[in-house]
């Protein structure tokens, strides 16, 4: 058994939609368990949609609903042509659309935009293309069960960014696998991103949440492995987009994927790799636009090779020195400092500290008036803003003397502002201005993935 997971571009249009079929068929051996994302921008228009409403905006949202049902409607017609189950699908989308125009209503009429009824508006991105991907495989002669990841997916009621129940999860999830292929089925398909508390209200994983699902339903059912389908052919040595001549890298261990993940790398989903480590599944990231490529490989830690993998970055980030001469010597500076920020639900990436300073970064600055305000109690704090943050990945790349020294080296004519090394050895960061980062990303890349390996 496996898990497919197909993002937005993978879904984005009929010809799309028909390479995925074609994927799907390949792998009808090991009992394909799809899992897929909202056609590509549609997560965007439903956020729209409740922005819309919660400003009373009804003409608004009206306008973009009803965009949304035409381009629903003419997907359903073009995969599906004269069938009979169109019908049947047009009648299921229009309930559903007809659900979102009743939601907006409720949202006007209570004159709040609570996280419960959001939560309901942006999850029908996913329900909605499922309906039409599941049909249009069963059409193309794939026998395929539709099945609502709302019946185990099951999470706390933090409605917008849910954490997972795991052994609920775990409880659920093989019943409704086994019992959709006990029925003759070929694949089963579900949506990502999409789960719901115990009492069955739905919640939504936070963006870019389908990787998670696929990642715990594979690790639900003990799946062979979990294959994430995207428009690139695995994971890339750095941003294609920034970086000339990046790489693909054929195989990386989880650690380094979730280091990947967590400082910048766009391919994974954070949280992606953790549900896949704890029954060490590999994971692969895949080109739904090049199938034959063979992507990238994620495995345990003992199965890859030293050295560096990847250069990631992160933008316009906040990098905060907070100075305190009254704490030395006193115990619990540290953990006053860490609960203003999880009071503020501010999560620290890089952190650096002496007894009585602490110099860390965060990217998330919605909160930083009010951690600033806090803070400012008990210590002197200095903002910098404009900031960004590069990091070197790779199994015991911190051991590597020679490239510390050059990285170093390199970085003579740019103000460093913090050098972290990882504990866990994978990676070094460095903070940098934000106006620097372009040519120091290339010269970083240019060094380690072409120069030394001439």
């Amino acid at each position: 058994m496996i898990v497919m997971k197909f993002g937005g571009t993978s879904v984005a249009n009929a010809e799309a939609i028909k390479r995925t079929i074609e994927i799907v068929r390949s792998r009808l051996d090991k009992k394909p368990i799809v899992v897929v994302s909202a056609l590509a921008k549609v997560t965007d228009a439903l956020y729209n949609i409740s922005y819309a409403a919660e400003n009373c905006n009804l003409k608004e949202a009206a306008d973009i609903i009803e965009k949304l049902r035409i381009r629903h409607f003419e997907l359903a017609n073009e995969l599906l042509g004269d069938s009979a189950s169109l019908k049947e699908t047009l009648a299921t989308l229009k309930a559903e659309f007809d659900e979102l125009q009743k939601l907006v209503e409720a949202v006007t009429v209570l004159g709040e935009l609570t996280p419960r009824i959001k939560a309901r508006i942006i999850s029908k991105g996913e329900l909605l293309s499922s309906i039409v991907i599941g049909q249009a495989l069963t059409e193309s002669g794939i026998a395929t069960r539709w099945l609502d990841a709302r019946r185990f997916i099951i999470t706390n009621n933090e409605y917008l960014q849910a954490e997972p129940i795991i052994p609920e999860i775990e409880h659920r999830t093989p019943a409704e696998i086994d019992s959709a292929f006990s029925s003759s089925c070929d694949a089963v398909i579900t949506q990502g991103f999409v789960g719901a508390t115990p009492e069955g209200e739905t919640t939504v994983l936070g963006r870019g949440g389908s990787d998670y699902s696929a990642s715990l339903i594979g690790m639900a059912v003990s799946a062979n492995a979990i294959e994430i389908w995207t428009d690139v052919d695995g994971v890339k040595s750095a941003d294609p987009r920034r970086v000339a001549n990046t790489r693909s890298i054929s195989r990386i261990s989880f650690e380094e994927a979730a280091e990947m993940a967590h400082f910048g790398a766009k391919v994974l989903h954070p949280l992606t790799i953790e549900p896949a480590v704890m029954k060490d599944i590999p994971v692969f990231v895949l080109n739904s636009l090049n199938p034959e490529n063979s992507g990238t490989e994620i495995v345990n830690y003992d199965a890859v090779e030293d050295g560096v993998k990847s250069i990631s970055f992160k933008e316009g980030i906040v990098l905060m020195n907070i100075f305190s001469p009254r704490m030395i010597n006193i115990s619990g500076f540290l953990m006053k400092v860490f609960d203003i920020f999880a009071k503020n639900k501010v999560s620290v990436d890089l952190i650096s500290t002496s007894e009585a300073n602490i110099s860390l970064t965060i990217d998330d600055a919605s909160s930083l008036e009010a951690v600033c305000s806090a803070l400012s109690e008990i210590a002197e704090v200095r903002v910098f803003n404009d900031k960004s943050q590069l990091s070197i990945i790779g199994k015991n790349v911190v051991k590597q003397r020679s490239l510390i020294n050059w990285a170093v080296t390199s970085l003579k004519n740019t103000n460093v502002y913090m050098i972290s090394q990882a504990a866990s050895s994978d990676n070094i960061s460095f903070v940098i201005d934000r106006n620097r980062l372009d040519e120091v990303l290339q010269e970083f890349h240019t060094y380690l993935f072409e120069y030394k390996s001439l």
